[in-house]
């Protein structure tokens, strides 16, 4: 075997790399830190986000049976607005045929 001699260029061109490569993978290492710290970030504003929305698909849905309900009373107050209506113009047929009535007995006495 022969002996391995390396000059102080090449091993000070060896240690540089050797620095260099901690250096990368410490800027490796705090990148994948913060990337992850983001993705924990991430993921619970979508947590709270998918949170609201529930509630607010919640909202929705009480709101609009609430609407379907007042729409029925609606209706209901409508069809007893065309009954009023309706009785309105039958007490005043009523009410003509009875003046026309009182008028014939004031006749004949």
């Amino acid at each position: 075997m022969g002996s391995a001699t390396i000059s102080v260029d090449e091993f000070q061109a060896l240690e540089q790399k050797v620095l260099q490569t901690v250096e990368l993978v410490k800027m490796e290492r705090a990148a994948r830190s913060a990337f992850e710290a983001e993705a924990a970030e991430a993921r619970a504003a979508a947590a709270e986000y998918s949170a609201a929305a529930m509630e607010l698909q919640g909202q929705l849905t009480a709101a609009n049976a609430e609407l379907a309900s007042l729409r029925q009373q609606l209706a209901s107050a409508a069809a007893t607005q065309a009954e009023i209506e309706a009785l309105e113009q039958e007490r005043e047929s009523v009410r003509r045929r009875v003046d026309k009535m009182l008028a014939t007995l004031e006749e004949i006495l």
